[in-house]
Order: structure tokens, then sequence, then C-alpha cells
């Protein structure tokens, strides 16, 4: 399993469409902060993404963003038009909600919007990779972003028994898509360890650590294993990464014993063996410090959240 497929595999996915707008010209749609992901792919028309930080983004049909950490944020094709807000934009239904504004409007923009939900564990390591915005230009998409939104059109349209989980089903297939073409736009040097990961020499270093964290891997090793010296193997990893290879390993290790600690009831002297360190002292530090939690605390504090989330 590759490392980005095994990460995936180990956060919770759900998620839906929610609403099905259209737009007449003027138009100011204001969002709340939320405590997930919100996506928006614009059919038809132009608008604008203003976030309270960063500069406004402007969209134009065929264009798909997704507010990766649910900030405060507005859409308008006139920011100096009464915005109006979705209060409850996180409603479910048996039936997507087409909501028209302005009918009647000669320029009329039509916009679907969903959200994408990560749960525990790990949803936070996922969510620390992505930008605060995440923008897939229309060109770049190939259609398979209209096939799918399409296809989740057509589930929410007619209530249909196992809707919800069909929808969620989708939902975490648009996400996968999502993040592959954004992993294929990115530069030489963007998006951390994901980016680096196409790299035909940091890319096979970095699936040796995903795949054996536990090992005591050195610059020496590991370049040897993709043919770089270990002065040039140093340089490009942390250049293509984001930081060190010994940090990077270290980091990986801590996000396993998370997993392992969210997932299982092993001891921490286990866990701690299983992510390479002979003692359970000498993880607990570590893990402390990465975490500011002591593993066992770490443990209580995410099954606390797990159950407040589920009753």
């Amino acid at each position: 399993m590759d490392a980005l497929a095994q990460l995936l595999d180990r956060v919770r996915f759900g998620g839906s469409l929610l609403f099905h707008f259209e737009l007449g010209h003027p138009w100011n749609l204001s969002l709340p902060e939320r405590s997930y992901a919100l996506f928006h792919y614009l059919s038809t028309g132009t608008a604008t993404l203003a976030l309270e930080k960063g500069p406004d983004l402007h969209l134009t049909a065929g264009d798909f963003v997704v507010v990766t950490r649910g900030e405060r944020h507005a859409i308008y094709s006139d920011c100096q038009t009464k915005p109006f807000s979705i209060q409850d934009i996180d409603r479910t239904s048996d039936r997507l909600n087409l909501i028209r504004h302005q009918e009647g409007a000669e320029q009329v923009s039509t916009m679907l919007c969903g959200n994408f939900i990560m749960s525990q564990p790990l949803s936070g390591a996922l969510r620390e990779l992505l930008p605060p915005v995440l923008l897939l230009k229309g060109a770049t998409v190939d259609g398979w972003l209209e096939a799918i939104l399409q296809r989740m059109l057509d589930e929410a349209a007619t209530e249909l028994p196992g809707q919800e989980i069909a929808l969620s089903r989708l939902t975490e297939i648009l996400f996968v898509e999502v993040l592959r073409s954004w992993i294929k736009s990115l530069g030489h040097g963007e998006g951390g360890w994901l980016g680096a990961m196409a790299d035909p020499h940091i890319g096979p270093a970095l699936q040796c650590i995903h795949e054996q964290p536990d090992r005591a891997w050195t610059l020496r090793e590991l370049g040897q294993r993709v043919g770089l010296g270990r002065s040039l193997f140093s340089a490009r990893f942390t250049k293509l990464v984001g930081q060190p290879m010994h940090r990077y390993l270290i980091a990986r290790r801590m996000r396993e014993a998370a997993f392992l600690l969210e997932s299982s009831d092993e001891p921490i002297g286990r866990v701690a063996h299983r992510v390479g360190y002979e003692t359970a002292t000498a993880f607990s530090k570590l893990f402390q410090r990465h975490y500011g939690l002591s593993p066992g605390r770490y443990r209580a504090s995410q099954r606390s959240f797990i159950h407040e989330q589920l009753s």
C-alpha cells in the first residue's frame, strides 16, 4: 500500500451534497465557520471566494474549491451586495436542497455545495497536509469531477433505500479524486511529503519510511537505496519535504504511535517498540513533546472525543 493510500485508509470519511444554488446576479453568500471541510463547485457563471485571511480567489465555470478547515468565508458575484446566510448548511435531508435566489435575473450562476467530514483516527494528520483553500481549476479535472457530482445529484434527487450511505461513499470517492488532482497540480517543492512522493529519488525514500517507521534509518542508507550520496540526498529531502529526514522520521513514528493508541488497546511499551523505541520512557518523552500529552492521556482524550461524537 502506498503512503497516501495508507493515510486515507486510516481516516473515516463521510459527507454529502448540501445545497444546489441557482443564483441571479448580484448575489453574496455568507457561510459561517464549521468544524469540517466545505466544498463548492461552480458549474456556471463567475464568483469570488473570500476568507477573512488570505487573498481572494476568482472562480470561473468548472472550478472546484475546498475550504479545508471550514473557516468562515463568503462567495459572491458582487461584494457590495448585502450577504444572505445559510444558518444550517449542515442540515441533512432525504432530498437535495435547491435554493433559488434572484429568480429572473439575466446572469445566473449555479453552484453545488457540500462537506467532507474526516473523523478520527488521524484526521488531523491529513488536514495538516492540505492548504487552507484547495482550488482545482476547471481545465485540470478532465470531466471526472462533473461525472461524480452529477451522480451525487441524481442520488440525492430521489429518496431511495441506502441513500445516505451511497452519498457518503460517493463523497469519499470525490475527495480522493480531488486530492489526486491537487497532488498532480503541485509544482516542484510544493505540498510537503505528498508532493515529494512524485520525486524519483525522495518518493521511494518516503515509501521506505512509511512502510518501516520502526527502522533506524540513516541518511547514508536511504541515500544508497535511491541512488544519491548522503549530502545530496539530505539537501534534496529537506528541500522537497520541508524538513530534515530525521525530523520527518520522528514525526512519522509519532503519527503511527497516535494511530496505534487510538485504534488498539496495546500497552504503551508495545506501542513504543512498534515505532522504533526500546523503552517506553524514551518514547513517552518524545510523544509528549510532539502532542503535548503523555501516550496514556492522549489515548484517553481521543477515546473521550470519539464517544462524544457518537453520543
